[in-house]
């Protein structure tokens, strides 16, 4: 399975693909788009758009994970977020992927088992997870990676729930 995290951003926009291929998983490529702060609103949306769908060609992910949004207390903030979210929904549905959502506090406990995990809590568990020799920076990047990661656990859980007799069918 190839995942492809996004952490969304109007002026960061963190990016993470994760491949889990025979009971291991590595890090493809993680970076994060940006847009000039300086344009219109309308520009920066359309550059944003352009690089996701670039971003999902290059790749081609199984599934694209987005953070969801549950609170930003910068209403400019979460529009912003709001935005690129809906951007990379819609490029991921538009490419015909599996689109899944998770909160920070859902990746955060995957990763490192504690919800309130720290920015460099995140980027050290991330690093040892897939075998990397350094953290992940920038943190947008590590966060993608993380939703990434986030997303295997989940579907790895899933499996579990359903191969066990009496589990969810």
């Amino acid at each position: 399975m190839f995942v492809l995290g996004i952490d969304p951003g109007l002026s960061r926009c963190g990016y993470g693909c994760v491949e889990h291929a025979r009971g291991a998983q590595r890090a493809r490529a993680a970076g994060v788009l940006t847009t000039d702060r300086a344009a219109p609103l309308p520009e920066r949306l359309a550059t944003l758009r352009r690089d996701l769908h670039e971003l999902v060609a290059e790749h081609r992910p199984d599934v694209v994970v987005v953070e969801r949004v549950f609170f930003q207390t910068n209403a400019r903030t979460a529009m912003s977020v709001g935005q690129a979210s809906g951007l990379a929904l819609l490029t991921a549905a538009e490419a015909g992927c599996a689109v899944a959502e998770y909160s920070s506090n859902e990746v955060k406990l995957s990763v490192t088992g504690y919800g309130a995990a720290s920015k460099s809590q995140v980027q050290r568990m991330v690093a040892a997870l897939l075998g990397l020799a350094e953290v992940p920076r920038p943190p947008d990047a590590a966060d993608a990676l993380a939703l990434a990661l986030c997303h295997l656990a989940a579907t790895r859980s899933s499996r579990l729930a359903v191969a066990v007799p009496g589990g969810a069918a």
